[in-house]
């Protein structure tokens, strides 16, 4: 048979614990094909975040909007890179993440960034870089934290 990339696929048998034999339909590069190669990459997770939080940008002429006061709805994603921890098969549990940046949450949810140390000029990019710089002793695995503060707007920072 040939499968959708063009590769082999086709029934094996294949002898597990105590000599039993099942059969199975696989794809010639799966990794568990008989002499396959095995090939190991990295892969990227993230996880989302959600605060609401004011500020304005004191460093821009007093008639630009965002010199104002105002706010937005900024939404956080954390991503770690990393190969696939065996028997998990993750990269890091999704809970991990959520407890390194729980503490930033706490700062930055509903609060007003210019009144944050190190956030006195709160650009998505420094905020991006502030966070970064809180998660990644936590977070060895840390490959991007992207700040978007509109749906058309953000940034990505990567260390």
């Amino acid at each position: 048979r040939r499968n959708r990339r063009g590769g082999n696929a086709g029934k094996v048998k294949m002898r597990i614990a105590g000599g039993i034999e099942r059969d199975l339909w696989q794809n010639a590069r799966s990794p568990e094909w008989p002499g396959a190669r095995r090939r190991h990459r990295a892969m990227r997770i993230y996880k989302e975040f959600r605060i609401e939080a004011a500020h304005r940008l004191p460093n821009l002429p007093a008639e630009h909007k965002c010199s104002r006061l105002h706010g937005h709805s900024f939404r956080i994603a954390v991503t770690v890179e990393g190969p696939l921890q065996q028997p998990q098969g993750w990269v890091q549990d999704f809970a991990d993440i959520a407890d390194a940046f729980q503490p930033l949450f706490e700062q930055l949810d509903h609060r007003y960034l210019n009144e944050i140390e190190g956030l006195e000029n709160p650009t998505s990019e420094n905020l991006a870089v502030w966070i970064w710089e809180r998660l990644k002793a936590s977070l060895p695995g840390l490959a991007e934290v992207e700040v978007r503060e509109t749906c058309t707007s953000g940034c990505r920072y990567t260390g």
